[in-house]
């Protein structure tokens, strides 16, 4: 094939981010995985007789949980009896049946806290003879906040902040937020219990692990109160979180307060979950869009993680390797990698991982003028902006500096939004309804 321009190869890095994302859209997922004959439910390798329940309950929290239940609407109808999902601010799909209240993320709020409120009294409400369909996608620990006795919602609020900007991963973020939490790791299931219960799962943390996946709300938790404050003290950030979140983990590790339920638990006897979405099935739709535009790819990994700016040297240094020597693949050339970073704040700047993940990027391809690089979220927005990412290539650099900004300074300071505003390299798609964690890639031509 001919050489590709710079223009064309973002181009093509935009249309292959949009494929990874079309992906794992709600409703491909629920439908790809559970289909509806007469009274018959097949929701993957499980089967339930809809003429047996008294009633059918849908709940879920998430940005992609109003999406999830309007495609169960459309297959259950009238079968369902109530429901109610929190989401992100915007992230919103018609439905008839199924309540919605958008709250806060990254940062929980007082709607978030009501939804919780609304969402446990209703797995309460659920009976023996009923069926509890529980729709769990990313964003849904902060969607749902209902704090542990004796804490008020601003100790997790100033919590999360705190989690949010000392570079602990996703996993050890919800170890602390279930040991904070009246309804995650396991309790919505206890709730529930014993009502028969089904959960669907978009997964957005490494290794789809469940009991992580919005603080697993309805699956067996193997972390402690004594694992919480480990992580506390690993981070050495039992100064800057509250005192009453201390005096609770410090408490729970005791034995005052009572252990998130662990497997083998009775309330779990009844409990069926199911992965209808994940990075790794973006990432295959990714591959195949880009090998159909003529690149040679490469999957590098879905399990990502680390420092951002780390993680982004290294992607740059492999483009500029294909560049030099045809390694790892040989151009045109397309690497793959989702997961999900972190970011250490150490500026008072706006952005998030994705925009800094290009900055970072930018300042390591810098020029090399034919590797493009984008980073983006797969729900269509990157920390507390309206960005899903950024696109960047060997010349980003020098065209803000022509602009009069130092993208070594913008990057010091978390400060990408602004200057990738400036420039017009913001990813910008609108909430997808949609997250898998992010998708990146490295654009590589050979003229």
């Amino acid at each position: 094939m001919p050489p590709k321009s710079l223009l064309a190869m973002r181009q093509d890095a935009r249309a292959i981010f949009r494929a990874g994302v079309e992906a794992v859209a709600p409703e491909k997922a629920i439908e790809t995985h559970c289909q509806r004959d007469g009274h018959r439910l097949q929701v993957g390798p499980y089967r339930y007789d809809l003429s047996r329940y008294k009633k059918v309950w849908i709940i879920g929290t998430g940005k992609a949980a109003a999406a999830m239940a309007h495609t169960l609407e459309d297959m259950l109808g009238d079968r369902i009896d109530d429901g109610l999902v929190t989401v992100k601010y915007g992230h919103l799909a018609p439905l008839h049946t199924v309540r919605v209240i958008e709250a806060g993320h990254p940062l929980p709020d007082a709607n978030g806290r009501r939804g919780a409120r609304e969402i446990l009294a209703l797995a309460q409400a659920a009976g023996p003879q009923d069926l509890v369909l529980c729709l769990i996608s990313g964003g849904g620990s902060a969607l749902l906040p209902l704090p542990g006795q004796g804490l008020t919602l601003e100790d997790k609020q100033a919590a999360n902040r705190v989690l949010l900007s000392c570079g602990a991963s996703i996993h050890e973020m919800n170890t602390i937020r279930k040991h904070l939490s009246a309804i995650k790791g396991g309790r919505l299931a206890a709730a529930v219990y014993p009502a028969d219960l089904g959960t669907l799962v978009l997964s957005d943390v490494v290794g789809d692990d469940l009991d992580v996946i919005a603080s697993g709300p309805t699956v067996p938790d193997p972390s402690t109160f004594e694992d919480a404050l480990s992580i506390v003290n690993r981070y050495q950030i039992a100064g800057q979180l509250p005192d009453a979140v201390i005096r609770y983990l410090k408490k729970g590790a005791a034995g005052g307060v009572d252990e998130s339920p662990k497997p083998g638990d009775k309330c779990f006897a009844q409990a069926h979950h199911l992965i209808v979405g994940s990075n790794r099935q973006c990432l295959q739709a990714a591959r195949e869009e880009a090998l159909q535009r003529g690149y040679h790819t490469l999957v590098l990994s879905s399990l990502m993680e680390g420092e951002t700016r780390d993680v982004a040297r290294v992607h740059g240094a492999m483009g500029r390797e294909i560049l030099a020597s045809g390694h790892p693949v040989p151009a045109p050339a397309c690497l793959i990698s989702g997961g999900e970073t972190t970011v250490t704040l150490r500026g008072p700047g706006r952005g998030g991982r994705n925009q800094e993940f290009a900055l970072a990027a930018a300042l390591d391809i810098e020029g090399a003028r034919d590797v493009v690089v984008l980073s983006g979220g797969t729900d269509g927005t990157d920390g507390p902006t309206d960005a899903a990412g950024a696109i960047v290539d060997g010349e980003t650099a020098a065209r803000a500096r022509a602009q009069g900004m130092d993208p070594r300074r913008h990057l010091d300071d978390n400060n990408a939004y602004p200057l990738f505003d400036q420039l017009g390299d913001l990813l910008r798609t609108g909430p997808t309804n949609t997250n898998v964690m992010d998708l990146r890639l490295v654009l590589a031509s050979d003229r």
